[in-house]
Formats: structure tokens, C-alpha cells, sequence
């Protein structure tokens, strides 16, 4: 078989970031962020078109100026566990804090989902972006970036030994023997690291996949590093063609360097296509959704949040932009160094700065069916992703989209006609991990 590409979908719910007029479109429930319902016809429709797996984004800080959609929202966990129960095949991936959650708690939620979707959970491993989470938590300050990072690896690392805590012939249930539980399968596991102390044992077995899928989101250094180290899936920043290949390449350099196979890294950039009757309807399309959505408040309060939420308000909108690095730190040092540096090379002002984050990009995946599947396939062949995390403004775009591009893309052998497997991993292509006690257990030769 033939490489082949994979899809994702994240729903918009009312309007994310850069979509914060969508709640006033008259096809959007006003409650669909947190109506089970949108969600689960959402992971049906993608499970139809033989999407990989629904993506649920999450953060645990609001304040007035946030999008609508991060304003009432449900949890993710208990959102996919109620999905999971209305689908079969599409994998179910929920974003949780590794800053903001203990280990033992969350390693036990993610292993339930993953027991109740049959093998089909992922856990998009985040930092936490959002400074003001940490006043949630009872700390005073967000903790800056080379702590959150290794409690970020640290957290994987435990999580991943508390999986294993069953094997998985640990539950013999022998009725004629009274031995429901082989003790000799079971292990704790007595971690002890520079933030976490668990002594487990884990009180939930393996899946059939063996074990969650662990997704990334990585741009600065310490994020690709962490990525490569544990990642199995990844949601790229995308950009140019040449800005895609080039984080590809890194993140599959990174990843062999680390003794991993790069083909066991999925990487999946953002794509929010616009797919209309012709590339004209499309592009005009493309052009309204950003009309729609240009509101200069709300790009000041979205500049905000790579800054720990600062409010740029209190600036003079036309004097130079104001020395905040040192907010950077600990929110999104990345974007905001590169805000900065633009700034300051180009000397803007706060409200060009705003502007010009805000500023009307074009969508390489914008057209006709043909010229959108054309796109994706020449990008997927340049070697600038694995798969495509997909996100629609409304249901009748995303069904454009499906009986439109899907099939398209199915006649090129580019994408699947039927899945492979029941299990995210499977379906993924990625191996089940072995085991580590079981593999203990066996002969150095075999």
C-alpha cells in the first residue's frame, strides 16, 4: 500500500480564535459548544468520511475578551467518553495540562477512555499557553518555560509506566481455580522524579491498543525536543510550503536522532479548506469569512494571549509597541519573540502590530474540489505533512469538503477507502507498545 494521508477534524464549535464572529451565523447553534449532540454528529459525519480522529482543544482560563467558543465549553474527557459511545472507528483526542493535572488522575482518565472506545483514545499533551490557568491552581505565577517542559516529559514518562501497570494476561477470571487477578502481573510502579512522586499501581488495564496515542504541539526548540522524545502524532503550525517541509524534516530529524522511526510520528498540520463550486466562488468565499470575522478589538485581546493575556488596551494604540518581553517567558514565548522582533525591526506601532497579526492570510486549501485535492496532494508529496487536522465553520462545509475532496483524493490512493483497524494506532499505522514488564519477562533471544 501506498503512503496515504490522514485526516482529522476540530469543530469550531461557536468560534475559536480567528473565528469569533461564527456564533452569529444562522446555520451555528447558539449553545454548540457545549451541546453533546453537535459533537457527536460532528465525529459521525468524519467517521463517515473515514477520518482518523476528532481533536478536542481545551484551556482552562477566560477571561471577557476570549473567543465565544472558549467561553462555555464542555470537558474533554467527558465529552469523548460520551462520543466514544456513538462511534466506532474515529479516534478520540482530548488536549489536557501537564502543568495542571497530577499524573496518576489523568493516566487513569485517559486509560478509561480508552477502554470504553475500544482502543481509540489520544492525549494532546499541552504545556498550558494561557498564563492566568495557574491562578486557577492556587499558584501566584505560571511556571516559566524549562520547568513546564520537563514536568511535560516527566508527566509522559509516569503516565506511560502507570499504562503498564497491568499486563495483559494479568485477569485470568479462572472461576475453577478462585483467580480472578494473576498478582504476578501486576506492578507498581514507584516513580520518583524531580516533580512527580507515584507509586501507582494504575487501578485500569491496557486497551487493545495497548496504549493512549500521545499527541504535541511543539514550535519553540523545547517543544520540538519534547515532541520528538515522546510524541506519536503532532499539530504543526503549517504556513508556507517551504516554512511546512522545513518543520517536517526537522521534527523527523529530531525524532530518528532520538534512536525512534520517523515513520511513527504523525504530523499533522492545521487546514481550514473553503471549498466552493469554482475557484472564484472559493476564493470570494475566503474573503468573506475574514470581512466576517475583522474586528480590531478582538484582535488586540487575541495579541493578548501570547502575552499571558496582557491587556493592550491600556497602550496608546500609536506609539511604539510596548516592552513586554518579559511576559513572554511564560506564555507563548515563540509567537510573542517573533511578535516582538517584527515590531521592532519594522518599528511598528501597537496597533500595526495588531493588524498585522490579525492580517488577511489566503489558504493554500481554498477552490474548487479538484484544485483543493490538487493542493493537498502536491503538499503531501513535497513532504510537508502526514495528515491534515481539518476544521469547517459549519456542517455544510465540512460535507462539501467530504463529498467533494474525499473521494477525489480516494481515486488518487491518497486516502483510504475503508479503515484498516478499530484502534486509533491501527488506523494511524503506528505500532502497539509491547508491554514493559511482559517484555522483561522474555528470552534475550526471542
Amino acid at each position: 500500500m501506498s503512503r496515504r494521508i490522514h485526516l482529522a477534524l476540530h469543530p469550531y464549535g461557536v468560534g475559536g480564535p480567528g473565528q469569533h464572529g461564527l456564533w452569529k451565523d444562522p446555520r451555528v447553534a447558539k449553545n454548540a459548544s457545549i451541546d453533546i449532540n453537535y459533537y457527536i454528529r460532528q465525529a459521525q459525519a468524519a467517521e463517515h468520511a473515514l477520518f482518523d480522529a476528532l481533536f478536542i482543544v481545551d484551556s482552562q482560563f477566560i477571561n471577557a475578551t476570549y473567543p465565544a467558543h472558549y467561553l462555555n465549553r464542555l470537558e474533554p474527557l467527558t465529552l469523548l467518553s460520551a462520543v466514544a459511545t456513538h462511534t466506532r472507528h474515529i479516534g478520540l483526542v482530548g488536549t489536557a495540562s501537564s502543568t495542571y493535572n497530577s499524573p496518576f488522575n489523568l493516566a487513569r482518565r485517559f486509560a478509561s477512555l480508552d477502554l470504553i472506545s475500544g482502543g481509540r483514545a489520544g492525549w494532546n499533551v499541552v504545556t498550558s499557553f494561557d498564563t492566568g490557568t495557574s491562578r486557577n491552581y492556587g499558584l501566584d505565577e505560571h511556571l516559566d518555560y524549562a520547568t513546564r517542559y520537563g514536568r511535560a516529559l516527566e508527566f509522559v514518562e509516569v503516565a506511560r509506566g502507570l499504562w503498564d501497570s497491568y499486563e495483559d494476561d494479568a485477569f485470568p477470571a479462572d472461576v475453577a481455580r478462585n483467580v480472578f487477578l494473576d498478582p504476578s502481573r501486576l506492578h507498581e510502579l514507584n516513580h520518583e522524579g524531580q516533580h512527580f512522586k507515584v507509586a501507582g499501581p494504575l487501578n485500569v488495564s491496557r486497551s487493545a491498543q495497548g496504549q493512549p496515542v500521545i499527541f504535541q504541539a511543539g514550535v519553540s526548540e523545547e517543544g520540538r525536543d519534547l515532541a520528538a522524545r515522546v510524541a506519536e502524532g503532532i499539530y504543526a503550525p503549517g504556513g508556507s510550503l517551504e516554512q511546512a517541509q522545513d518543520y517536517y524534516a526537522d521534527i523527523k530529524k529530531r525524532t530518528a536522532a532520538y534512536g525512534r522511526d520517523p515513520d511513527h510520528i504523525k504530523i499533522f498540520i492545521h487546514g481550514g479548506p473553503v471549498v466552493a463550486a469554482t475557484d472564484e466562488a472559493a476564493r470570494r468565499r475566503e474573503r468573506e469569512i475574514f470581512e466576517e470575522d475583522n474586528d480590531f478589538d478582538r484582535h488586540l485581546a487575541l495579541l493578548g494571549r501570547s502575552f499571558g493575556a496582557y491587556d493592550f488596551s491600556v497602550h496608546d494604540l500609536d506609539a511604539p509597541f510596548p516592552d513586554v518581553a518579559h511576559l513572554a517567558e511564560k506564555g507563548g514565548r515563540t509567537g510573542a519573540a517573533q511578535i516582538i522582533e517584527r515590531a521592532r525591526k519594522e518599528n511598528l506601532t501597537l496597533r500595526q502590530v495588531a493588524q498585522s497579526v490579525a492580517e488577511f492570510r489566503r489558504s493554500p486549501f481554498v477552490g474548487a474540489p479538484e484544485t483543493v485535492a490538487g493542493t493537498i496532494e502536491r503538499w503531501f508529496e513535497a513532504g510537508t505533512f502526514d495528515g491534515i487536522n481539518l476544521a469547517f465553520r459549519t456542517q455544510e462545509e465540512l460535507d462539501l469538503f467530504v463529498d467533494g475532496v474525499v473521494p477525489i483524493l480516494q481515486k488518487r490512493d491518497l486516502f483510504r477507502t475503508e479503515y484498516e483497524a478499530d484502534t486509533l494506532r491501527g488506523n494511524l499505522g503506528l505500532p502497539v507498545p509491547a508491554n514493559r514488564h511482559t517484555l522483561r519477562r522474555r528470552p534475550a533471544n526471542g
